[in-house]
């Protein structure tokens, strides 16, 4: 991908489970974005997902759409589409799990360098409710990396 541009990722995602309770995770990475063929792409390492090892995560989006790939100490694609329910596949160490994702809301506001990207949405795994989500992802031009 040609014409990669220096960006700062911010995510702030929150889980309410079954019983209640509410549990947000927030974080920062440094990564690359471009577009192609009318598609966005970011590329960044998250180091919050797994204690010793940064996993690759891919994010690809249009308005219509948004897809999260992960690969390294954890294997996972989430796609999302408003009004539709995906299966994905969820790969741990102990075997692969069938999750499905149902988006209720996916607003995409991306500029010529930075915007966001808002998702709600439920995960079922192997068919059993486990939470009902929102997510943030904000993505900036990191103005410092062009310069230096």
């Amino acid at each position: 991908m040609n014409g990669m541009n220096p960006v700062i990722i911010r995510i702030r995602g929150t889980q309410r489970d079954e019983a209640g309770e509410t549990n947000t995770i927030e974080s920062m990475a440094v990564g690359r974005h471009s577009v192609k063929n009318g598609k966005h792409y970011v590329l960044y390492e998250d180091a919050m997902l797994h204690e010793q090892q940064s996993v690759s995560t891919v994010l690809k989006f249009s308005d219509e759409e948004m897809s999260l790939l992960r690969k390294g100490a954890m294997k996972q694609e989430m796609r999302f589409r408003p009004g539709a329910a995906t299966v994905n596949r969820y790969r741990t160490p102990y075997g692969d799990l069938a999750m499905t994702i149902r988006t209720h809301r996916l607003d995409v506001s991306y500029g010529l360098l930075e915007g966001f990207i808002e998702a709600e949405y439920d995960i079922a795994i192997d068919d059993q409710h486990q939470s009902t989500n929102t997510l943030r992802i904000e993505i900036a031009n990191d103005k410092k990396k062009k310069e230096g």
